[in-house]
């Protein structure tokens, strides 16, 4: 089975695998870019740094992350990943919940107009 992968504004992702009770992805985001800051009604995010420094804001707080960092995004909480380096960030996200659709995003701030 092929992988699933998708173009956007601040870099890709690939699908890795995904069932009716979780999704896995590989997101790479390009060097100064970030995606918007949303929110997600029915799933939650497991992400696991493995290259590059990330700026994390969650629910307003920010932290920095870097490799082997992991962080835990709940239903509902307000999250972004903005790539503060000249390298490019790849994590792997782990989502789990009842709906994994690209549809169940909502959207606070973004860059590109979405």
């Amino acid at each position: 089975m092929e992988l699933e992968k998708s173009t956007r504004p601040w870099g890709r992702f690939e699908v890795l695998q995904e069932t009716p009770f979780f999704k896995v992805k590989c997101i790479y985001v390009s060097p100064g870019m970030r995606l918007s800051y949303q929110r997600h009604e029915h799933r939650a995010e497991h992400w696991y740094f493995v290259q590059g420094e990330a700026e994390v804001t969650l629910n307003g707080a920010i932290s920095h992350h870097v490799a082997g960092d992991a962080v835990t995004v709940h239903i509902g909480d307000l999250h972004r990943v903005s790539n503060v380096s000249d390298r490019e960030i790849v994590f792997i996200e782990v989502q789990t919940g009842t709906y994994f659709g690209e549809d169940d995003i909502e959207r606070v701030q973004d860059d590109f107009g979405r």
